[in-house]
This record gives C-alpha cells, sequence and structure tokens, in this order.
C-alpha cells in the first residue's frame, strides 16, 4: 500500500487513521466507506486511495499497529528476571492500561477481525498468538515452581485476556473507579484465578518439608 509522502501527506494520513477508528468503532467497518471516510477528513475519496489501496488494506494496517504497539509497550514495561507473580502483575497492569487508553483501537481489533481476508486475518492471528504466549509461558512457570494453581496454562491465559480486555465495555474514567482502581481489582481477581496465594502456600510447605 502506497502512503504520500512529506509532512500534509503524514498528518492526512494520521487523521484518515484516527477517523477509520472513530467511525467503524462507533458504525461499523461495513458501515463505514473510503468516502465517508474522506467527508470525515475533510480530503476527496480518490485522495484516500494514494495511502490505501482498498478499505481492507486500512483495516489491516490498523490492527497490525494496534498488535506492534501492543507488543512493543510490553517489552519496554514487563520486568526483567522478576518471580511469576510479579509477572503476572506487570502483565495486568501493562494489558488494562494499554487497551483503556486505545478504547477505538481496541474495540476495532476485537470487532473487525472478521472483516479481514483469510491471509491477512491468519497474520494479525500470529501477531495476537505471540502477545499472548507471554501469558501461558508466566503461568506454565509459575505452575511448575509451586507458585500457581493452574491445569491449563491456554486456557487459564484465554480467561485472563477475555476478563482484562473486557474492562473497556464498561469502564468510564468519570465514574465511580479510576483506572488504577480497576487494575487493582482485577489484579486481585487474576491471582485469585491462578491460585497464586494457594500456590505460594503450598510451595513453602515444600520447601520447608
Amino acid at each position: 500500500m502506497a502512503r504520500t509522502a512529506g509532512s500534509d501527506g503524514e498528518k492526512t494520513d494520521a487523521a484518515l487513521r484516527d477517523a477509520a477508528l472513530s467511525l467503524i468503532a462507533r458504525y461499523g467497518y461495513e458501515a463505514v466507506s473510503m468516502r465517508r471516510l474522506a467527508e470525515e477528513v475533510g480530503v476527496q475519496a480518490a485522495a484516500l486511495y494514494r495511502y490505501y489501496a482498498t478499505k481492507e488494506d486500512l483495516l489491516y494496517s490498523l490492527l497490525t499497529e494496534h498488535m506492534q504497539k501492543l507488543v512493543a509497550a510490553w517489552e519496554a514495561e514487563r520486568p526483567r528476571n522478576a518471580e511469576p507473580p510479579e509477572q503476572l502483575a506487570a502483565f495486568v497492569e501493562h494489558h488494562i492500561g494499554f487497551h483503556v487508553a486505545r478504547r477505538h483501537s481496541t474495540h476495532v481489533s476485537n470487532m473487525e477481525l472478521r472483516s479481514l481476508a483469510p491471509e491477512k486475518l491468519t497474520q494479525i492471528l500470529k501477531m495476537r498468538n505471540a502477545y499472548e504466549k507471554e501469558l501461558r509461558q508466566i503461568l506454565r512457570t509459575g505452575a511448575d515452581a509451586g507458585l500457581f494453581i493452574v491445569e491449563d496454562a491456554g486456557l487459564t491465559a484465554m480467561a485472563i485476556i477475555q476478563m482484562l480486555t473486557g474492562v473497556i465495555v464498561w469502564f468510564r474514567p468519570d465514574e465511580r473507579l479510576s483506572v488504577e482502581e480497576v487494575t487493582s481489582n482485577y489484579l486481585n481477581m487474576t491471582m485469585r484465578l491462578v491460585g497464586a496465594e494457594r500456590g505460594s502456600e503450598a510451595a513453602a510447605l515444600r520447601r520447608a518439608g
């Protein structure tokens, strides 16, 4: 997909992407045409095709960017050489914070995978799997060390991801709970889900024995 070079082109591209995320999150991919996007940005519809050959190319670019930023943020934030409970806590904080700050992008990424052609869908799913593998590894390491009680790391990781991402469905920053309070509550729920306290107690008993 070709993009226009130069500062004006970059500004138009950024405006187009922001408008696409906002409109698709609100109305759905099928209901948002390139003409409507052009009107929102204030350019001729034909000009948009200098940036993206098709509307699907635009969607694929948006979903790819979302995943790339998610992975990069985790790489920057994840604690090195930490115990599994600390790693899990960091993952929870990272995942909630990232998605709450990107409500439209998260909604589009969750709801519009169905709009991608199979080959593009496969690429996004590969990126998702690589990210979720990080959580599965934390759970397995914690379970192997006796710090977590997890019967199926893959299933548990899926449940945690769905629970954490679901925060954007209901959370509003001007209501009863702050992001920090929501994160703290969800962290407690996550630790209970993986049996962190019971696992740590069992590990301590084994070491004492």
